[in-house]
């Protein structure tokens, strides 16, 4: 595992330090990165135990799962069977992207209780709602039923000991009169029950800048996808610190942002491939952004 580059010797340093480093940072003096597991959605399905292994050599001591469903729970593993990997591998899953289609149509609390269950397994943090369908949001009034179902689950949540996040993509900044969608979505949400899991290649896609909403919504944003975009094609992921966004900008306000946690994921254009990818990205955080 990647340590500090500039190690503490004495204690009366170490103290100092530590007043210093950001607190997501650092872990027992391991580099706190978290990676998004659907970085990795056509192996990890094939060998759960052989991908998760590559992660924790890659570095990384957290991460983010993705496709959960109540029949197949996660790719076929129950949470116990899958807590027991990640505890193997020092990995700790921190949020999971879960599905909660029904509850978003109609209030159905079937699929939510089924995540609540399975994130408190796991001892995860969060609960995040990576996608709304395109048949929820049609109008501002949509956005504005959606805060109130958001809310409604973040109290569910809340009274479970877990958390509710909203995970944005680019359709949030379509403009409906003199607002955003994502503008809708934060004022209508209750700040002490859902939180915003900011990603940032879709912020830069969407011509959003980041340290902006940050300064506009304080502490709103407890995790960010680290998420690089191409210099050629912007519909195009890349390895970070390879494409055009500036991260170290964002990573200075990191305070600002509220940001406990981070999840590097990239979805296209590996080079060579996934596993050198999440290689080549944790190289690039571990030197130069944290």
């Amino acid at each position: 595992m990647v340590t500090r580059r500039n190690f503490i010797i004495n204690a009366s340093m170490a103290t100092a330090t530590v007043c210093l480093i950001p607190s997501f940072a650092f872990s027992s003096n391991k580099k706190r990165i978290g990676l998004q597991l659907y970085t990795l959605r056509d192996e990890l399905p094939k060998d759960v135990k052989g991908t998760l292994e590559k992660v924790a050599q890659a570095g990384y001591t957290e991460v983010e799962l993705y496709g959960f469903s109540i029949k197949d729970q996660f790719w076929g593993l129950s949470a116990q069977e899958l807590k027991k990997l990640l505890d193997a591998n020092g990995l700790r899953a921190v949020s999971g992207h879960y599905g909660l289609g029904a509850y978003l149509f109609d209030g159905n609390t079937t699929e939510l209780e089924a995540a609540i269950k399975a994130a408190k397994v796991l001892e995860s943090e969060y609960i995040t709602v990576p996608w709304l369908d395109e048949t929820l949001r049609k109008s501002a009034d949509d956005y504005i039923k959606i805060a109130l179902l958001l809310n409604k689950a973040g109290k569910i949540c809340k009274e479970s000991g877990l958390k509710l996040a909203y995970h944005n993509h680019d359709f949030e900044f379509k403009k409906y009169g003199d607002t955003t969608a994502y503008e809708i979505l934060l004022k209508e949400t209750d700040r002490d029950l859902v939180y915003f899991e900011m990603d940032l290649y879709w912020m830069t896609y969407s011509k959003i800048d980041p340290i902006e909403m940050f300064k506009q919504n304080q502490g709103r944003f407890t995790m960010w996808h680290v998420k690089d975009m191409d210099k050629n094609n912007q519909a195009l992921n890349a390895e970070i610190g390879s494409g055009r966004i500036d991260f170290k900008s964002i990573f200075a306000e990191a305070k600002r942002s509220g940001m406990k946690h981070f999840f590097v994921e990239q979805e296209t254009n590996y080079k060579p491939n996934e596993i050198q990818s999440i290689k080549t990205s944790y190289e690039f955080i571990a030197k130069e952004l944290i």
